[in-house]
Order: structure tokens, then C-alpha cells, then sequence
């Protein structure tokens, strides 16, 4: 019965630089997948763009990257967009945004439990299963975990042991031989879903970006509100792909040179 499912929130991070209708239709194939497990009910999805000191080439301001996803999901009734990781002063690691956003989501918990109330929708009742938060990517996300110096070894082991991935295939990759070849992934794979894209959709916001500065259409490959919005704002041109040019990512170097701190330090 859904109602023993365990409740399921899928938070995707990263650029949206713009956002797509692939990124939004990642959290269609994850809900259809997690709930066909007969374990879960996902009961919201979060959007959460990186903030302007991850530092990557071609990064348009946050400003810009939020309101687009905003515009983007204005269809949606349980994906929104939050803003925190984007208006932290510095990058911040993937595992310090999960933590932060389950702690909220299990304030939100104890406060509807306390309430004996059903109204929310969401964690209803004290004897409801405590929510779950799961990090939603591509297949392209477990290559990531080989890049030298990118992760911290033991943010890798707390993200796939505590949380759990949600990962979607896309073209050619191989998310399964991403799995076998990490030791870490393989020991936890059970806390690791990988859902088939049948209908190949290699859309990429590099692409778009380049589409955008040669003047060639986008449509049908973001919604026509973001597109409205890069026109008026003159997003994606030559100038702004230039912008953090010659820069490394922000990980590379934070991750080699400090420890790094949980939300309660």
C-alpha cells in the first residue's frame, strides 16, 4: 500500500546553466522508476543550482540561472526551486547541501507528526516512515567520482551510504560499469537506482550555449519562458562564455587545501 511507502524527496544539483527539458524530465523518469520499486513515494523534488563560486567557464550569474529554473518548473506541482546553495558565498560540497536539506526535511517531518495532521500531504502521521532524500543525477555524475582530487573519499562513502543515488541513463554511458568499478558504489549499490532512458534525449546545456551564441534555434530544447528570458537579458553570448575562463573549478581547489566542515561545526 502506498501508504507504508517510504516518502522520497530527489534533489538534483548543479549548474542549470540554462536549465532543460532534460533536466526536468530527469525528475519524471526518477519518480516513475522509484515508485515502480513499490518502496517509495516521492513526494517533492528540489532543484538546486550551484552558486556563482563553483567557478566553471561559461557560468552566468545565479540570479539569472534561478530565475530561469523558476520560469522552467512554473508547470510542475512538486519540483521547485530552492535558492540556498546558490547564495552561499563559496561552492559548496554536494554532501553539505544534502545534509542541509535533510535536515529540513525531517524538521518538516517531526512538526507534521507533532501536528497529528494529514494536511501537508507530504509526512502525515507519527507512524508514517521516516522521509528519505536521494540524489538525483545522470549517468554522467558516477564518471565524476574518478576525477582526481573532485571528491573527498569519504563524501563519497556518506553520499551513497546515508542518502543514495538516483541515476538516469544518458546516451552512450554505462552507469552499471560505473558501479562495478568503484569499490564504493559496489558496496552500497543496493542504495544506488539506475533508470533507463528508452527514449535517448542527449540534450546538454553546453550544447544550447552554443547554439545560443552561433544564433540558431533552441526551441523545443528549453521551455519558450527561458528562452524569452535569455533574449531579454542577452544571456550566452561570446563575452559570457568567457567568463571564469582560464579558472579551475572551485573543488579542485578548496577540497586540496582545507578540511571540510560539517553544518553543525
Amino acid at each position: 500500500m502506498a501508504s507504508c511507502r517510504v516518502p522520497l524527496v530527489l534533489l538534483a544539483c548543479g549548474s542549470f546553466n540554462p536549465i532543460t527539458n532534460q533536466h526536468m524530465r530527469l525528475f519524471e523518469l526518477a519518480r516513475d522508476h522509484m515508485h515502480s520499486t513499490g518502496r517509495y513515494e516521492v513526494v517533492g523534488g528540489i532543484v538546486s543550482p550551484v552558486s556563482d563560486g563553483y567557478g566553471k567557464q561559461g557560468l552566468v550569474p545565479a540570479k539569472h540561472r534561478i530565475s530561469m529554473a523558476k520560469l522552467a518548473l512554473q508547470s510542475s506541482n512538486w519540483v521547485t526551486v530552492d535558492e540556498w546553495e546558490s547564495q552561499q558565498p563559496d561552492w559548496t560540497e554536494t554532501v553539505v547541501t544534502m545534509r542541509y536539506h535533510y535536515g529540513r526535511i525531517l524538521k518538516e517531518y517531526e512538526q507534521s507528526a507533532e501536528r497529528h495532521s494529514d494536511a501537508s500531504g507530504n509526512f502525515a502521521s507519527p507512524s508514517s516512515p521516516f522521509p528519505q532524500l536521494k540524489l538525483l543525477c545522470g549517468a554522467d555524475f558516477l564518471s565524476s567520482f574518478k576525477i582526481p582530487g573532485l571528491w573527498l573519499e569519504d563524501h563519497v562513502e556518506e553520499l551513497v551510504e546515508r542518502f543514495g543515488l538516483v541515476c538516469v541513463s544518458r546516451g552512450s554511458l554505462q552507469p552499471e560499469r560505473a558501479v562495478h568499478e568503484s569499490d564504493t558504489l559496489f558496496r552500497h549499490r543496493r542504495n544506488v537506482f539506475l533508470v533507463r532512458e528508452w527514449v535517448r534525449n542527449e540534450t546538454s546545456a553546453t550544447e544550447i550555449r552554443r547554439a545560443l551564441r552561433r544564433d540558431r534555434s533552441v526551441k523545443y530544447l528549453i521551455p519558450d519562458s527561458v528562452m524569452e528570458y535569455i533574449r531579454q537579458h542577452k544571456l550566452y553570448t561570446e563575452d559570457s562564455e568567457r567568463r571564469n575562463e582560464g579558472t579551475a573549478l572551485r573543488p579542485l581547489i578548496k577540497q586540496a587545501h582545507q578540511p571540510i566542515k560539517s553544518l553543525d561545526d
